[in-house]
């Protein structure tokens, strides 16, 4: 089949884009495939096509609006060239409303619903996170009810569609859990631990804490873990964040500054690759408002951290209360209490993360890869 993409970014730091690579390398022999992006790390430049897609990247609602043009009039213009239509638009939620087949992640509605109140940001960033959420919220249910397929990460966001928007999903939604590389996660050998600890703050006998995440530090959680790493006090505890543009990170140093947590709490910003990070921390703390996956708490347990995280979609398949990791309540009491439990028994989380680690095995890229050449199959019978 002739497949079109249409997606943002294509790219390892992108859980849905990342997900799309993933499907065009591993079927790229079974299928014709163009991307309609902005970005794209591309598996076979001679065989897949990219067109880019010259829109502004901030704010948020901009690009969302910005693509939706774009991507109709390049999707035309590049039909018309081949003289052919596509037999498949691939597309990503409400980015469009061209889809046939949607990657849903997220369901805008239900989080407008249910999670803004309490995790949004302050000031023109929280204005402009609003208008994206809201604008992503209205044409859900076109883009739903025009597409003929919904894949969706977890059993959670497939129950979460079906509470908000009834019958216009039922009976379209497949649920493909997103890939866990956990082979590239796993820590090597030779790997410096105490050399990477020590340049992030941390020695030998510090419980190192990782936090994790693009941006919307609000929702992911970052203000009530620093609450509960002040209400613990233990100079011996401290927290790398990886993630957040210049404007964000500027924002939340001073709020750990502001809580006492001077030299304890470390800002490293946007990284192309997490793993290292991960590799030198001992607990992945992740206390989120919500997810529909949480692939970087999987990519996490895969490289032998224990779980710090609360109640999320997906991650709810794979958490083991006590065993290779902890449930935690949305307060800094709950996450402070599982803390003073790490700092306690620091041999129990190297036996958590082992066993985090294992856990993730039915997550790899060749039965991700499978399951997508599956449906496609499927649908191409269906046509």
């Amino acid at each position: 089949m002739r497949i079109a993409i249409l997606d943002y970014r294509l790219v390892p730091t992108n859980a849905i884009g990342n997900g799309n690579r993933r499907v065009i390398a591993g079927l790229k022999d079974h299928h014709d495939f163009t991307a309609f992006g902005l970005e794209i790390e591309n598996p076979d430049p001679a065989r897949v096509g990219w067109l880019r897609a010259p829109t502004p990247q901030r704010p948020l609602f901009l690009l969302f609006v910005a693509y939706h043009v774009w991507a109709a009039l390049a999707l035309w213009r590049e039909q018309r060239r081949q003289g052919r239509r596509f037999d498949l638009v691939q597309s990503v939620e409400s980015n469009t409303l061209l889809g046939d087949v949607l990657v849903v992640g997220f369901c805008h509605r239900a989080y407008l619903r249910d999670h803004w109140a309490a995790t949004r940001p302050a000031g023109l960033r929280g204005v402009a996170r609003w208008l994206d959420h809201v604008m992503h919220s209205l044409l859900e249910p076109l883009a739903f009810r025009r597409a003929r397929l919904l894949v969706v990460p977890s059993s959670g966001l497939e129950r979460e569609l079906l509470q908000t928007y009834g019958r216009l999903v039922q009976g379209k939604t497949v649920i493909i859990p997103f890939a866990v590389d956990g082979e590239r996660m796993r820590r090597p050998a030779d790997f410096e631990r105490d050399a990477k600890r020590a340049s992030l703050g941390a020695g030998p006998d510090d419980l190192l804490m990782v936090f994790t995440a693009l941006g919307h530090f609000e929702r992911k959680g970052l203000p009530l873990l620093l609450e509960g790493m002040a209400s613990v006090a233990a100079p011996n505890l401290k927290l790398v964040v990886v993630g957040g543009q210049p404007g964000t990170v500027q924002e939340y140093e001073k709020r750990a500054a502001a809580l006492g947590l001077s030299g304890q709490v470390t800002f490293v910003g946007h990284q192309q690759d997490v793993r290292p990070f991960l590799w030198a921390a001992d607990l992945f703390a992740f206390p989120s408002s919500y997810e529909t996956f949480s692939l970087v708490t999987f990519e996490a347990a895969a490289a032998g951290l224990p779980l710090l995280v609360s109640q999320l979609h997906g991650v709810e398949d794979m958490l083991r209360d006590g065993e290779n990791g902890w449930l935690v309540q949305r307060d800094a009491a709950g996450i402070a209490a599982r803390i003073r439990l790490a700092l306690q028994d620091p041999a129990r989380l190297r036996a958590m993360g082992a066993r985090a680690a294992e856990c993730v095995g039915d997550y790899d890229e060749a039965h991700f890869v499978q399951r997508w050449a599956a449906l496609y199959d499927d649908y191409a019978k269906r046509r």
